[in-house]
């Protein structure tokens, strides 16, 4: 049930935020090439959200030394 509320997220920012609502291309390869640059957006976004904040080279959990 999470996974399904994540993914719903992701694409709910493309809508809202990006203004994204249908593929301007046809064909597989040309709607996968849009969507990767899509994706590579939203994460360098992220990333540039994380960099002002200071949250770079943070982990979340701290790591077992086995």
């Amino acid at each position: 049930m999470n996974r399904t509320i994540q993914v719903e997220g992701v694409f709910g920012v493309l809508k809202e935020d990006y203004g994204f609502r249908r593929f301007l291309t046809r064909g597989k390869k040309n709607v996968e090439t849009q969507f990767f640059l899509l994706a590579f957006a939203l994460n360098i976004e992220k990333l540039c959200n994380r960099t002002k904040k200071g949250r770079i080279g943070l982990d979340l959990f701290a790591l077992n030394a086995s």
